[in-house]
Formats: C-alpha cells, sequence, structure tokens
C-alpha cells in the first residue's frame, strides 16, 4: 500500500486539512486527518472538458505527456477534425492512440461531419454511424451540434443523431453561438446540455438560466476567460473549462491549470474553482475521474501553492505520471492515416481575379477571435486584374479542395493578417481542412500551397525567398513527431510570421478559422465566400460584376 501526505483541498466537504492518503490497486483506500504539518497540497486531477486534440498538431498520446505536466488527468476530446478527413478510420485511430497512455483521454462521436454543404469534405459521418460510436466505452458525449439551423428546423439526421445519445444515456454537446431568445429554448429542449461559444456575459447567463452548462473557454484562438469567469461566482455547478483549440505552444506553458490560477486570482473562492475544474465534467460526462474521496481512484495533483497552480507531480490510478519534472511513461509509434488526393500543383495564374465591380466583399479577422466582419472595399486593379492592398494591410485569401485531383481555387481578400511579403497556407482548415493560403502575391502563395500538395499535409510560410515548413502527416492536422520537435518547428513559423508583417497572437490558428462557415459573420470555403448570417455563399463582389478566376 502506497501513501501519500500533503494538505488535503476536499472540495466535497469544501475543507483543507493535513492527510495522509493511502493508495491501494490504484483507488485510495483510507485517507487520515492528522495534526502533523505537511508541505504540498492535493488537489483533484484537472479536466479540459472539450478539446479538438488535433488542434495541437500532436498525436494523442504525446498531448497526454505534454497535459500532465500541468496537472491534467482527463479530457472529452472531440475527433471533429480529424472524422471530416478520414471518418471512422480516423476516430479510430485516436481512440487507439489514447488507449496507449494512463492519460483519460474520452471522445465524444462528432455530430456535424461535415459541418455544412456547403464545402467539400473527406467524409461524412450519418447517425447509422453514430449509433456505432455510442456503443463505444470511451465515446461519453455526441459532440458539438453546429447545425442548430437542422435543430430549429426539424431536420430528421440531425434528430436521429441527437436521439442515438440520448438512448444511449449520453449527453449532447452543443455549439450555438449568440442563440437566444424561443429558438434557444428549442434548441435545449432538442436535448442539447453544454454550449462553449459564448462570447458575451449576457449570452452565457441566458444559456445558464435555461439549463444549459457553460464551458468557459480559453484557447489559442478563441479566448473567453476574462468575460465569462463572473459565471464562476453564481453558477459554480454550471460551469466547466476547457480549451477547444490549443495550440503545442500553448500547451507547453500551462493548461487548465492555468485557468484556475487566473480564477482564483480574480477572486473565486478556491472550491467553487476546483469544482468548474475537475468535479462537473467528470459527474456530467460520466468519467470516472477521482475527486480525493475514500474509494475514489486516485487521480490527482501536487502544487505547491494554491494560488500559481505549479504543478510539481500529477498521479492517475494511484501511479505517478509526472514527477520530478519528469513525465514517467513512454509513447509508441503507430502508422498514420491521411486522404489526400490533390497531386498537381496550383499555378500562380490560377489565383487571379479579374472583375470589372468597383465594390468587393473583405473578410475582417480579429486578434483572438473566431468572429469576423464583412468590410466593403475598393481593391486597386491593375489591367482587369484585381490586386491586394498590402499598404492597407489587405491580402489575398485562397481555399483549395485537397480532396480532389483538380481543384478550382476559391478566392477572396481578408484585412487583419497584415502580411507585407511572402504568404503562408495550411492544411489546418476548419472543419473540412482543405489548404486554406494567405498572402501578399499569387506567387508566393501558389508556393506554399504547391509544399503542402508536396508533403501531403501541414503548416508553411514562404518570406519571399525562403520557405519553412512543419509536416503534420497524420490527416495533415498532426505530426508523427515528439512534441518537442513540434513545439520548435511551430515557434519557427511563428517567429517568421512576425517578421512578414502579420502581428496576430496565433497567425495559423486565426486562419484555420476563417473557413469554418458555422460561427459568424463572414468566411470562406473552397466553393466560394460565405455569409454566415445568410447562411449562404455569396459574390465576391458587392455591386454588379463579373468575375473571373483563370
Amino acid at each position: 500500500m502506497k501513501t501519500i501526505k500533503g494538505k488535503l483541498v476536499d472540495i466535497i466537504q469544501r475543507d483543507i486539512y493535513n492527510a495522509i492518503i493511502s493508495i491501494e490497486d490504484g483507488k485510495i483506500q483510507n485517507i487520515q486527518k492528522t495534526g502533523e504539518e505537511f508541505d504540498g497540497y492535493l488537489l483533484p486531477g484537472f479536466i479540459d472538458s472539450h478539446v479538438h486534440i488535433e488542434s495541437s498538431m500532436l498525436k494523442p498520446s504525446e498531448f497526454a505527456k505534454m497535459a500532465v505536466k500541468h496537472g491534467t488527468v482527463a479530457t472529452v476530446s472531440d475527433p471533429h477534425e480529424i472524422a471530416n478527413v478520414c471518418g471512422l478510420e480516423g476516430i479510430f485511430y485516436m481512440i487507439k492512440e489514447a488507449e496507449k497512455v494512463p492519460v483519460k483521454i474520452h471522445f465524444t462521436a462528432p455530430s456535424c461531419v461535415p459541418a455544412t454543404v456547403f464545402e467539400n469534405t473527406g467524409h461524412s459521418l450519418s447517425s447509422k454511424e453514430i449509433e456505432i460510436l455510442m456503443n463505444e466505452p470511451k465515446i461519453v458525449a455526441l459532440g458539438e451540434m453546429m447545425n442548430y439551423p437542422g435543430v430549429l428546423g426539424d431536420d430528421p439526421e440531425v434528430y436521429a443523431k441527437i436521439k442515438a445519445a440520448l438512448d444511449s444515456d449520453k449527453p449532447v454537446d452543443g455549439h450555438a453561438p449568440e442563440l437566444g431568445g424561443e429558438e434557444l429554448k428549442k434548441y435545449i429542449h432538442a436535448g442539447i446540455s453544454t454550449d462553449h461559444e459564448c462570447t458575451r456575459l449576457e449570452e452565457a447567463l441566458e444559456k445558464i438560466e435555461n439549463g444549459m452548462h457553460i464551458l468557459i473557454r480559453e484557447g489559442s484562438a478563441a479566448q473567453n476567460f476574462d468575460t465569462l469567469h463572473p459565471l464562476i461566482a453564481k453558477y459554480p455547478e454550471s460551469c466547466m473549462f476547457c480549451t477547444d483549440d490549443c495550440h503545442p505552444d500553448s500547451l507547453e506553458q500551462g493548461h487548465i491549470n492555468t485557468l484556475v490560477s487566473r480564477a482564483i486570482a480574480a477572486g473565486h473562492n478556491l472550491f467553487d474553482v476546483l469544482r468548474v475544474s475537475s468535479y462537473n465534467a467528470s459527474k456530467h460526462y460520466g468519467i470516472n475521474t477521482g475527486m480525493l474521496q475514500p474509494g475514489d481512484p486516485a487521480d490527482f495533483v501536487i502544487v505547491n501553492s494554491l494560488d500559481k497552480m505549479d504543478v510539481i507531480a500529477t498521479y492517475i490510478d494511484g501511479k505517478p505520471v509526472f514527477e520530478n519534472s519528469k513525465v514517467q511513461f513512454q509513447t509508441s509509434t503507430s502508422k498514420p492515416v491521411n486522404n489526400f488526393k490533390l497531386n498537381k500543383e496550383i499555378r500562380p495564374e490560377q489565383l487571379e481575379v479579374c472583375s470589372d465591380a468597383s465594390l468587393f466583399k473583405i473578410i475582417q479577422a480579429f486578434d483572438g477571435s473566431l468572429f469576423t466582419d464583412m468590410l466593403e472595399y475598393q481593391l486597386p486593379k491593375k489591367k482587369g486584374k484585381v490586386l491586394v492592398d498590402s499598404a492597407n494591410g489587405i491580402n489575398k485569401i485562397a481555399v483549395i479542395n485537397r480532396y480532389t485531383e483538380d481543384p478550382v481555387p476559391s478566392i477572396g481578400f481578408i484585412k487583419g493578417f497584415d502580411i507585407n511579403k511572402g504568404a503562408i497556407a495550411s492544411t489546418v482548415a476548419h472543419d473540412s481542412h482543405n489548404i486554406i493560403a494567405i498572402g501578399t502575391d499569387d506567387v508566393d502563395i501558389a508556393r506554399v500551397i504547391n509544399k503542402l500538395v508536396g508533403s501531403r499535409g501541414g503548416l508553411a510560410l514562404s518570406d519571399g525567398v525562403d520557405i519553412y515548413h512543419l509536416p503534420l502527416s497524420v490527416a495533415g492536422l498532426i505530426s508523427d513527431e515528439k512534441a518537442s520537435n513540434v513545439i520548435e518547428a511551430y515557434k519557427v513559423l511563428n517567429e517568421k510570421v512576425h517578421q512578414i508583417g502579420c502581428n496576430l497572437n496565433s497567425a495559423f490558428m486565426t486562419m484555420s478559422f476563417m473557413a469554418l462557415l458555422v460561427i459568424p459573420k463572414f468566411k470562406i470555403s473552397d466553393k466560394g465566400l460565405f455569409d454566415v448570417s445568410e447562411f449562404k455563399l455569396t459574390a465576391l463582389e458587392k455591386d454588379t460584376g463579373n468575375t473571373t478566376h483563370f
């Protein structure tokens, strides 16, 4: 029998006391209160209640090695990204990868593959396939129901997916930005119980008051903690923490532990914060994680202090998985999966736009937000060709279908990236993960696109002279390399992106969401520009005109 000593933070009894914990067969057998004074605080392990592991560009096993350093013992992971590329094969790849490590990585069944019919994707998942996934023990919920128009419009296939989850006694995650009033009530009444897309406090309060759980999100692109943390004081039982999308350099710095620390610094009650970071997700999703109670799995973290939340050790099922500044488990290699049919290089002239219009619709991107706006702008022209306006921060954006051998590029213009030379490209482009590129000239945009065609997926940057590249061999989303190698390559790309003029906090992450058609307001897919408010494709021109793509 193993014993651990420390100051136990009991979130059930809302007490802190010196204790000796006895552990046997992975469970807490006994907790002995003592008058002795011990160093270190014992807390329930942290849970990320909604994360797309693919966004870390790490395999689940490598993600786990990074997360345990910060006290994460479990996740609710939506394999929506890889499902769009590889279907069930991709989902089962993630499940098998996760089984190699002690971290309790659970999954949701992706509900919206594809997210819309306005883009080409690698696979689709029907309600029949959702029924299959619901029989998997590692599947704990139906993933975020982004198709809220389908819910409101009584789409039979949407309701069949929801029914498959509810019939299996598994919750349904939501995704309903800005939905309110009677439409929100109908959405919730359908059986949807969470949302992680709130960007306003009033929006979150309305959803909680109608029975929803709110996942307070702080990721690499969308960062809503500062706006939403007041919810913890009034509704601690209705909140959870999540990252949603977390790039590897962010994960290196911290995970859910950083949100715990920030919430405490903001003045919230310690026990409420720890409930939000562990207990609520465990109970809502039926995850078998311990809360430092007799008979519980021995899942906990040890920290030096209750303010900074710097993790000394992480235990899962009674075994140290992070201790003495080292991860205490190994990972193994596995065969990558992918779906990449494009094998022809894109020519610069294919990216040219000719139009006799005078006014054009421009995507306005914002740092730290998935939301965009639509601008109306008079772009410069030369010999009938519509040009970028780098002096005013307007670049060209292109999306190319990677699931066909001979695609026609979709072209638009975007403000907010401020690239003044070269281009960037990625096969991480939510949600269908086609190739997306932003740059100043067609030659450089073609260069970075073709680099990804050659590698069958990854991130690429051209500074006008050299090309920098991070290959992502698993579905064009995930690297097969160790986390340290991925982080180093990603840091180089981030340094270079600033050198070509872009000062966004996470340029590649922000770019990836410019193709996400279910987040307002104005986006682009491989089929064209998309007006989210009208939920339909729209022309590049604001006024009458004809556009030609060569």
